[in-house]
């Protein structure tokens, strides 16, 4: 229970159903928070929530493990030039990691959260599905889930449009039915932002922008740690007036690989990290990447060091994620990865 309606309603859902209920909330970041589902006050409406259904309620402080294997990553990855997604870090290591195996230990059945996806039972084992509510679908930020966690978890709001979600919650008398969807990095407060966290927790450094077709200097940024893939933000115009975009970004060397728009769409993407929900895919095989939260899945060909798009699409930033689909069923997640360094060219 992360305070949220989501998973307020979740727990209303399985309490309605006689099902027994325990509610847990996690203690995840001691430092300065003011959004996301680390904060007091968000400790304080799932405990609100939990005291209106009759449950019980704990709060398991997981900090050091949150600490290790979510925020440190997350700033030494920025030292590396990447664009890392710390919820699915957060999933992958505390939540349906350390939470599901301390529930396991405890004895109970299954493990449920609020979020907009959906478990669907196979002959075989389980599968992660799209959320009914496609505008708040969470497969994405699940999809390094495996047929083993899977079996253990229940998603009650997967079926639910979000709409629904909220009606239930103030038929219910749940006071977290009007909150407002979490939308940033827990732990980074908002009058410091990312600059101010990371300025805080690792030495920031000058870099030059260097235009990736002459390789001639044009610019400066202040910290080039803080440079993402993709971004269009503070890197000025061409000659001809046209937006530049980062390319590339090498902070051993300072430096950031600018261009057009024309210049920011690849066919291939390199991968690392990979996980699958039922098995891998061999190379050959067709598939569907998404490679941001709420972005479109786009047709591709997995290859043995990544995949290959159909069409050119724009680049991923280093250590984000691309979640694969299934090409016959789209709303079936098959696995994940963490984009590496990119490769190809701008041509198809």
């Amino acid at each position: 229970m992360s305070g949220g309606v989501d998973s307020s309603v979740a727990a209303a859902v399985l309490v309605d159903e006689g099902h027994e209920v325990v509610g847990s909330t996690l203690k995840l970041w001691g430092g300065a928070g003011d959004s996301g589902c680390c904060s007091v006050g968000d400790v304080e409406d799932a405990r609100a929530v939990a005291r209106r259904l009759g449950v019980d309620h704990h709060v398991f402080n997981l900090t050091d493990l949150f600490e290790e294997t979510v925020v440190a990553p997350y700033v030494a990855a920025h030292g590396r030039g990447e664009t890392p997604n710390p919820c699915i870090e957060c999933n992958r290591h505390v939540k349906f990691g350390a939470l599901l195996d301390r529930a396991r230990r405890l004895g109970f059945d299954a493990l449920a959260t609020g979020h907009h996806a959906r478990v669907e039972a196979t002959p075989g084992g389980h599968r992660l599905l799209r959320g009914a509510d496609r505008a708040k679908d969470q497969s994405y930020v699940l999809s390094m889930l495996g047929a083993e966690q899977l079996a253990a978890l229940l998603l009650p709001v997967g079926t639910m449009e979000k709409d629904e979600v909220r009606a239930l919650a103030r038929a219910r008398g749940l006071p977290t039915a009007t909150k407002p969807d979490s939308q940033d990095v827990c732990f980074i407060h908002s009058a410091l932002g990312r600059s101010g966290f990371l300025g805080d927790r690792m030495a920031l450094h000058p870099g030059v922008l260097v235009e990736g077709a002459t390789g001639r200097q044009v610019g400066a940024v202040p910290a080039v740690e803080l440079v993402t893939v993709g971004q269009r933000r503070g890197l000025g115009h061409g000659t001809d007036g046209s937006r530049r975009f980062a390319l590339a970004v090498d902070v051993a060397r300072g430096r950031v690989t600018v261009g057009g728009a024309e210049q920011l769409r690849r066919r291939r993407v390199t991968l690392r990290r990979w996980t699958w929900v039922d098995g891998a895919l061999a190379p050959g095989s067709a598939a569907l990447a998404q490679t941001s939260a709420h972005g479109p899945a786009h047709p591709c060909t997995v290859e043995s060091e990544g995949l290959m798009f159909d069409e050119p699409q724009r680049l991923v930033a280093p250590g984000q994620t691309v979640a694969l689909y299934d090409p016959d069923r789209a709303d079936v997640v098959l696995g994940s990865a963490l984009a590496a360094a990119p490769l190809g060219s701008s041509t198809p």
